[in-house]
């Protein structure tokens, strides 16, 4: 029988070998923006050991203050060079590859010092929150965005989702995650406009998707990183129910989403009580969009559970029976692709290996690899 894991995937003009998909990761490895050579061969080594989809870390789009620090990558002018010889490294080997696109809005306070100014929709950036502690109190950093402002990134992003098609790239990932600016603007805690952006906070990344999906066509697949949770405050959560989740994932569907790549943090937790659904299988349900699912696949443990130890990383074994979880949900339909991050960094043939049975010689991650492009 076919495993569900390496059965084909077509999405419109994308067409994927199989259903494994690298998680977006910054790898900070690119000093004043512009790409380290080594980007290339490193995201080719993941296609070369299976990898169905790879998609980057968060590239800055053209905006001033976009970047999460002064060793994100950008998405413009000189970068664009290394980005397209990424993506012809990644179709060398059978793989497919797109950009994530991102605008950290007030993130990037805590990485980047003085004068760098962050915007974000209500001026408001709220320090770290520990998982079970209260909510961390809000900062007034400065003023609400302007009209002007908040046009101004749009056509950035489609500036840059524009570039990513006209590079060779086969689709572009919209950063709406983890408290950089687009959640920012649909997080009820950040966003406390008075105006239309205040009002449905999901007009400013419905907008970006329209502005995107414009510029690249009707073909150009375009995938929309979604999270509950932000960088800081894991307990954080921006729909409370399905309908909730409804309100906020329609109109993204209807802007050009074809894709929402739904990063979960525990890929087996149940994200509404009443239902075994996670995140990704809400939105697929809610949508009929295809969804990614990513949060512990491939690892036995997690830092949260298991503190920092050696078990942190540790490779699952075969008989562990998470793999067979996930293979389940695949085939009854509530998700469509998993996403691998610590696990290919740890072994960027994993995809081969685990098609092949070969579990014994899969290597785990160690912490010290984030210090390269390995």
């Amino acid at each position: 029988m076919t495993d569900p894991l390496f059965s084909p995937l077509a999405l419109g003009s994308l067409a994927l070998p199989n259903r494994i998909v690298m998680a977006p990761m910054g790898q900070g490895k690119a000093p004043g923006g512009l790409p380290h050579p080594d980007y290339p061969a490193y995201f080719r080594r993941r296609a070369e050991g299976g990898t169905g989809l790879i998609i980057s870390g968060a590239t800055a789009v053209g905006h001033d203050n976009a970047a999460f620090d002064e060793n994100e990558p950008r998405f413009h002018g000189a970068a664009l060079a290394i980005w397209q010889k990424a993506a012809e490294a990644v179709h060398g080997a059978g793989g497919r590859m797109m950009p994530q696109l991102a605008h950290a809005g007030l993130q990037g306070i805590a990485q980047v010092p003085p004068p760098w100014r962050g915007i974000g929709p209500s001026g408001i950036w709220l320090a770290g929150a520990e998982v079970g502690r209260p909510p961390a109190p809000e900062r007034i950093e400065g003023p609400p965005m302007t009209l002007a402002e908040i046009d101004a990134v749009i056509a950035a992003f489609a500036e840059a989702a524009a570039a990513a098609r006209r590079i060779g790239f086969d689709g572009i990932e919209i950063h709406g995650a983890h408290g950089f600016l687009i959640d920012q603007f649909l997080w009820h805690r950040t966003n406390r406009r008075d105006d239309a952006y205040g009002a449905d906070r999901v007009r400013f990344a419905a907008e970006i998707v329209a502005a995107c999906r414009k510029a690249v066509g009707p073909d150009f697949p375009i995938a929309l990183r979604f999270s509950q949770f932000k960088m800081t405050d894991y307990a954080a959560k921006l729909a409370e129910s399905p309908a909730d989740l409804e309100a906020l994932v329609v109109p993204l569907a209807d802007a050009g989403v074809d894709m929402f790549d739904c990063s979960l943090r525990r890929f087996w937790r149940p994200e509404f009580a009443g239902s075994g659904l996670n995140l990704a299988g809400w939105i697929k349900h809610i949508t009929g969009r295809a969804t990614i699912a990513g949060g512990g696949i491939g690892l036995a443990a997690t830092a949260l559970e298991y503190g920092q130890g050696d078990v942190y990383g540790r490779v699952a074994e075969p008989s562990d029976h998470y793999l067979d979880d996930v293979r389940g949900r695949i085939d009854r339909g509530e998700f469509d692709l998993v996403a691998l991050g610590r696990s290919l960094l740890g072994d960027p043939a994993w995809p081969a290996k685990v098609r092949a049975g070969d579990h014994e010689s899969l290597q785990p991650y160690r912490p010290e690899l984030l210090a390269g492009l390995n």
